[in-house]
């Protein structure tokens, strides 16, 4: 078969790139070539500044949608109506499954965890016409995925569209919080019920209807949804709202669809005096009508058969056994039990359990189930047995194909790396009443009422990692060879060249291209170790989660010194479990030593309560400092709304106070903060920018001074937190994207060789979001890594400064110019659903990222080498193929 060399035709220009950037001429020269094959005389950096100014400062936002709340036409009859499972964190643990509660022209969902729009892309479940959202907690494992999903609600662009979002607390601040960062929050009315926190009982919002412990929320003819607030016992205190904070109110929600009246029948009718015509109608639709030939009034029912009984759902979120007896001493579900002979019983016909197992296999919680008679109860709780079961089982496929090529940069996902769980104890096993454990898109029909019960026809198959490879293989046959001689870069006797590059004795197969030679390993990689530092690349994709490609998020592993994340997009727990197992995020978590922010974008933050609030969990009772947050001083007024809600025991510091010039304006007497130098115009020489352009002068105006009231001790304190983790500093500098946009360098600290002399510290230098800016050049000036956003193919450079993103070869030219070793692109349009479009020429110091990739630094020097074996893997998957998945996602702000 041909060797992996010989595969330049999958680079071809014109098969995959019809402008083709790159070429056989010196660097500086292609890109004035490129500029004029793009026919864009106005797209040169050196004669504009090249990016969007109003976008820059925050002026581009388009005219407010008109938001009237619009009212959908509602159907009664509604053919069609079930509930449904949507896994989103099942697998991992991480949030609350969310349930949707379907009908023809309406759609209810209850729990917005993160991954729910990701959950539902993957799976074609269009969420355009979801009204009301329910939230049977306050908090971030049930609300979590809720800016994403509003963010991508607005982006839709349906006028008018508005949805209600309804919850046990006062929320409201925390939506207008939002509004930061999403545009049309507008949209989003909050619907708050129960007592609010120190209001003496006084009920919220639109002060629902309540009967005895039942608050009414909705009843039209569609259906009646009413909640039943469930509080922890206060063992002693007064149970009132100042004992019990906001995300401690559970919600036990009940679903009624009104009862389908029995069939007309024309013989009792014609028997009472009616002629056939209009008023056959109106005795259908519940009216009474006066007869033509008697003098009487006909009553619906004395033509109508018996009526059959409307359908019932509980959703129950019981998250303590304290909670339940709230359920116990609730007088309202009287009613709803079926041991109990009242004329009025209402007959329950599904429960959906979102408690715990630690809640449904107590005995009382047990005795409680059996209390509904015939009832299908749906175990959704976090259950063992769904750990070993990829939700989304796109990206898992990908993750298995990507393993199987280079187990060394895409180590096995944590959840099948994992030994099968004991699922003996998982709830499953209850003796008292019939149960069902919940699956991903598991259905109970409730309408026709004919097909009432478990529906199962919709659950996608399970395919382990075996099933993927083989297939893999018979798709691409040369990739066994090319698994091989991958794994030849790093098996066998090394030697050194003489030139600091490693290369494998007697490995025949690979032609090493000229450039090679020319890749010097830096010193700060002299004698470095497995255990000293890993990328893993957790997020890759920009503005929404797809498929394939979650939110941008870094952790940086610093194994038993500690980690840090850089960006926190939604779904970022998620990611850290299938990358490290359940317990292996957990260790993760624990051990952060601080989050870094680049800028407001939901898609670079959303998952932030999350994994604060899991660590809080995790730490409790074990002394510890709260983690250190930095980040662009909007994001500080998102946080203290979230912490209204629950504590997230974090300390928050501004990007400001962490620029070189904050740094020295605190420590100016400390000679290791003195090594940055702020950007210079005059020490930039490059052909990039032009001396005094626009681009280069823009964000060195308008920087409020620090305060170093307010910021010494959080500085001081995150200086000897990055000590303890073998950093020299944490350094934010600005960026040209969208109002208070960072990028950050992480230092590692000096070390000693064998013969006592010193090796520099490596660079990690990340973009975030930008355009191609001196700032930055100047930051990553010698970085070890630099990791570089490149939303946008080459081809596409109008759009990138329009929206203030870089294209591929705008990152790399960014590296090349700063003389950074290697290059790693990141934050690709999910219009690339796999692989984006890019051009193998001038690639020997960069790498794509793909989700879940791991690199150490151990293996930087190979990691430009492996490029031409990714693309092979994706050769019949170059083009957009899910165009449906990603209509929205290049739309909304990234």
């Amino acid at each position: 078969m041909p060797q992996i060399t010989n595969l330049r035709f999958l680079f071809s220009k014109s098969a995959h790139h019809p402008n083709p950037i790159f070429n056989s001429k010196s660097f500086t020269s292609n890109r004035s070539s490129s500029l004029k094959q793009s026919g864009n005389k106005e797209s040169s950096l050196m004669k504009t500044g090249g990016f969007n100014k109003k976008r820059a400062e925050g002026k581009d936002q388009s005219r407010p949608k008109d938001l009237k709340l619009k009212v959908r036409r509602l159907n009664p009859v509604n053919t069609l109506s079930y509930v449904q499972i949507l896994g989103t964190g099942m697998d991992t643990q991480d949030t609350s499954p969310s349930v949707l509660l379907f009908f023809d022209k309406q759609r209810f969902i209850f729990n917005a965890g993160e991954g729910l729009q990701r959950f539902c892309t993957e799976h074609k479940i269009k969420l355009s016409k979801i009204d009301h959202i329910f939230l049977s907690r306050v908090c971030s494992e049930t609300a979590g995925g809720l800016p994403g999903l509003l963010l991508t609600l607005a982006g839709t662009g349906e006028q008018g569209i508005s949805v209600n979002v309804w919850g046990p607390s006062d929320f409201k601040y925390l939506v207008d919080a939002m509004k930061s960062f999403i545009p049309n929050a507008a949209m989003v009315h909050t619907r708050c019920f129960g007592p609010a926190p120190k209001s003496d009982g006084v009920l919220l919002d639109d002060n629902p209807e309540k009967v005895n412990d039942q608050i009414k929320l909705i009843d039209d003819e569609v259906v009646k949804i009413s909640a039943i607030l469930l509080r922890p016992e206060t063992h002693g205190l007064k149970k009132d709202e100042f004992a019990i904070k906001s995300s401690d109110i559970s919600v036990l929600y009940i679903c009624e669809l009104p009862e389908i009246r029995g069939k007309f029948d024309p013989e009792k009718a014609k028997a009472l005096g009616l002629r056939p015509g209009p008023k056959y109608r109106e005795l259908q639709e519940g009216t009474s009508v006066k007869s033509d030939l008697k003098d009487i009034m006909i009553h619906p029912d004395d033509v109508l058969g018996p009526s059959v009984p409307g359908p019932i759902v509980l959703l129950v979120d019981c998250p303590t056994l304290s909670h339940f007896q709230e359920i116990l001493s609730a007088q309202s579900l009287k009613d709803y039990y079926a041991d109990i002979a009242e004329e009025n019983h209402k007959i329950v016909n599904c429960v959906i359990h979102l408690s715990p197992s630690l809640v449904v296999n107590s005995s009382d919680y047990q005795k409680w189930m059996s209390r509904f008679g015939g009832a299908e109860h749906i175990m959704a709780g976090h259950q063992m047995k769904n750990i070993q079961i990829p939700i989304l089982q796109s990206s898992a496929r990908v993750a298995a194909r990507l393993n199987y090529l280079c187990p060394q940069f895409f180590p096995a996902p944590g959840f099948w790396s994992l030994q099968q769980p004991n699922c003996s104890n998982d709830g499953t096993d209850l003796k008292l009443c019939k149960t069902v454990s919940a699956e991903n898109l598991l259905k109970f029909r409730l309408r026709p009422y004919a097909q009432l019960g478990l529906d199962r026809s919709g659950i996608p198959s399970k395919t382990g990692p075996i099933e993927i490879i083989n297939d893999l293989i018979l798709e691409i046959p040369e990739i066994s060879d090319a698994a091989k001689q991958i794994s030849q870069l790093w098996e066998g006797e090394e030697e050194d060249a003489g030139d600091g590059v490693t290369y494998v004795e007697g490995d025949k197969n690979i032609t090493e291209e000229p450039w090679v030679n020319q890749n010097i390993v830096p010193r700060c990689l002299e004698n470095i170790t497995r255990e000293n530092v890993e990328i893993v690349l957790l997020g890759t994709g920009s503005s929404q989660p797809s498929k394939y490609r979650n939110v941008s998020s870094i952790f940086i592993n610093l194994f038993s010194k500690g980690s840090l994340l850089l960006d926190c997009g939604e779904g970022t727990l998620g990611q850290l479990k299938r990358r490290f197992g359940i317990q292996g995020a957990d260790n993760a978590v624990k051990g952060l030593k601080c989050i870094w922010i680049s800028h407001i974008h939901a898609d670079h933050h959303a998952g932030l309560a999350r994994i604060l609030t899991l660590r809080r969990d995790l730490l409790k009772g074990v002394p510890h400092e709260p983690l250190i947050v930095i980040g662009p001083r909007q994001l500080k007024r998102f946080l203290d709304a979230y912490q209204r809600l629950e504590d997230l025991d974090m300390q928050f510091l501004d990007c400001r106070h962490t620029t070189q010039a904050s740094f020295e304006s605190n420590y100016n007497n400390n000679n290791q903060l003195t090594n940055y130098e702020l950007p210079n115009e005059n020490k930039i020489e490059n052909t990039l920018f032009s001396k005094g352009s626009e681009i280069q002068s823009h964000w060195k105006k308008g920087v409020n001074s620090v305060d170093d009231n307010v910021s010494y001790p959080l500085i001081k304190n995150l200086k000897n937190v990055i000590s303890d983790a073998g950093l020299e500093n944490v350094i934010s500098f600005p960026v040209v994207h969208c109002p208070q946009a960072f990028g950050v360098v992480l230092k590692g600290m000096d070390r000693v060789d064998s013969e006592g002399g010193m090796i520099p510290g490596w660079k990690i230098v990340y973009s975030g979001d930008t355009r191609p800016c001196p700032e930055l050049v100047e930051a990553s000036k010698g970085a070890t890594v630099l990791i570089h956003e490149a939303t946008f193919e080459d081809a596409l450079v109008d759009e990138a400064i329009a929206k203030n993103h870089s294209t591929t070869e705008e990152a790399i030219e960014t590296g090349h110019a700063a003389g950074a070793y290697r290059i790693i692109l990141t934050h690709f349009s999910q219009r690339y659903p796999k692989i984006p479009v890019f051009d193998q020429s001038y690639m020997h110091k960069t790498c794509i990222a793909f989700d879940m990739m791991s690199i150490n630094f151990a293996d930087l020097h190979v990691l430009p080498r492996v490029l031409p074996y990714l693309k092979l893997l994706f050769k019949n998957e170059m083009i957009v193929d899910e165009s449906d998945d990603v209509e929205d996602a290049v739309t909304l702000p990234a």
